[in-house]
């Protein structure tokens, strides 16, 4: 019997060979390899931008793959779309539900697929095989409701249980757990262990790195579209995985390193045990005028959801957020503005630049929205603003009126930072400031945050890039599992210490 990677070849379900992603500007899958074997749970694991969605989208036809080879059962295949993909046998479920919301329950599960009797749909045959596929969830609900009318964590069973009803032997699942409570989550591995039982091959993917422990079998590690590797589960420790995600790439910051507290500041945002509903629980912590205070965690630890928390993108369902000692509910953004704190996101492209509005435009919004339209700056104030600052961060424009969109990621990435400055806050959150840009550019980012910290503002500053948290920082908040699991000071700031907390090696 032929082996492949030391598997029979005849329990080889899913075999992905040498595939390639490009598109432009991003070469997304660099000639990565796949496999999965029938009875087993194969989690993909690998941080933001890895290339983990774009593999799965290749293999469920989605995209077309710009290179490589695509196996099934030892057969090659086109996927040409999701339906067609499920037609071969691969059935997938991913993190947004991809059903229709304003028809029942039962017809989501069954859609396509409706029991007939002659030319009309038998409702009553629909209704009650609904009602047993929800059943093996110990769901009980009526399955004559639009799915609307539920919800989200119980919409993601629905789109499990019209997975697992068609007839795969492949079955994906893409973030399936990201609105389930841990009662939920746990039956939906039973479940999942059952089927992997049966034989089915079970394509894993989450952020939640206990969740990889509990159910996977073997683990795919990916990184910036290329692959790490494949091991077994057992035989890959947490913090071996952790580190295989993150990796160690080489930069030439050396001359940049965090400003010192000698003593300690005065507290601007404070968190008490705040929660929000499917974002962070329990999260405790200070920031301090004149510090960094760094986030470390993987994709999904609730990093991001803290920041958001704290600009009023999001709302605590329980604990107390405190301004300079004050507890404060932050309504909006707008309201964040107002109490001068700012923010620049995650995901520049989506939620900063707007491309199409000139860097003269770009850098007053934020200003303007603070002061209200009826305390408009003159076209002849915003040209003095943006020229100040354009100087100021070594914006690189011909002029005020170039459009944003046609600046590179580092110099986008500066006029978000000058919009901010603008409104002159006293916080200022930093969500992967550094991502998607040049050495060269990285590092002025990094020195202008510094200065702004020696100037006396309080940064919270997030990355995903190990070096960068530690060589900012004064304090780093560890987080896993969208909580809080350690806090580590300056004296024992390194790479190693980071590690082992994500991995679970230390306590709070």
């Amino acid at each position: 019997m032929k082996e492949t990677h030391g598997v029979p070849q005849d329990d080889i379900l899913l075999e992905v060979s040498k595939i390639d992603k490009i598109f432009p500007g991003v070469h997304a899958l660099k000639s990565v390899d796949f496999e999965l074997k029938r009875g087993e749970v194969h989690s993909i694991m690998g941080e933001n931008g890895a290339g983990k969605s774009t593999l799965i989208k290749c293999i469920t036809g989605v995209y077309g793959a710009d290179g490589g080879v695509i196996k099934f059962k030892g057969r090659e295949i086109h996927p040409e779309s999701p339906l067609h993909a499920i037609s071969i046998g691969i059935s997938s479920v991913y993190q947004e539900v991809n059903l229709c919301p304003n028809i029942s329950v039962a017809e989501n599960i069954f859609a396509g697929r409706q029991p007939m009797k002659g030319p009309f749909v038998d409702w009553k045959t629909l209704e009650e095989r609904a009602g047993n596929a929800l059943e093996r969830f110990d769901i009980n609900i009526d399955v004559r409701r639009s799915l609307d009318s539920y919800p989200i964590a119980i919409q993601q069973m629905v789109a499990i249980a019209r997975a697992l009803d068609i007839s795969a032997q492949v079955l994906i699942l893409d973030e399936p757990t990201s609105s389930l409570d841990k009662q939920e989550v746990a039956k939906l591995f039973e479940i999942v262990r059952k089927l992997r039982d049966d034989g089915m091959g079970i394509i894993f993917i989450t952020h939640f790195l206990d969740q990889v422990y509990q159910i996977s079998d073997r683990i795919t590690v990916l990184r910036n579209g290329e692959l790490v590797g494949t091991y077994s589960t057992e035989d890959l420790p947490k913090i071996d995985l952790v580190t295989k995600m993150v990796g160690k790439d080489f930069d030439d910051l050396a001359n940049v390193s965090r400003v010192r507290t000698e003593t300690p500041r005065d507290v601007i945002i404070e968190l008490e045990e705040v929660s929000a509903y499917q974002s962070v629980e329990n999260v405790s912590l200070e920031l301090r005028r004149g510090e960094v205070l760094g986030f470390a965690g993987l994709l999904g630890s609730g990093r991001t959801e803290t920041a958001n928390l704290m600009f009023g993108i999001d709302h605590n369902s329980s604990g107390v957020i405190k301004l300079k000692g004050a507890t404060v509910r932050l309504a909006s953004p707008k309201d964040a503005i107002l109490r001068r704190i700012a923010f620049c996101p995650e995901d520049r492209k989506r939620d900063g630049v707007i491309g199409e509005l000139s860097v003269r435009e770009n850098i007053v919004l934020a200003l303007q929205a603070r002061l209200g339209i009826f305390k408009f700056k003159s076209l002849k104030q915003q040209y003095e603003l943006a020229d100040k600052y354009i100087k100021l961060l070594g914006i690189a424009t011909p002029d005020a009126d170039k459009k944003l969109g046609d600046l590179s990621g580092g110099n986008q990435q500066k006029v978000i930072l000058a919009r901010w400055l603008a409104t002159e806050p006293e916080v200022m959150l930093l969500d992967e400031p550094t991502r998607g840009i040049d050495v060269g550019a990285k590092a002025e980012i990094m020195k202008l945050t510094l200065d702004m910290c020696g100037e006396g503002m309080a940064i919270a500053f997030i990355s995903s890039e190990l070096d960068e948290v530690v060589r900012m920082s004064n304090r780093v908040i560890v987080m896993r599992d969208r909580a809080k699991i350690g806090e580590i000071s300056e004296d024992g700031l390194d790479q190693e210490n980071i590690l082992k907390a994500i991995a679970g090696g230390i306590a709070v």
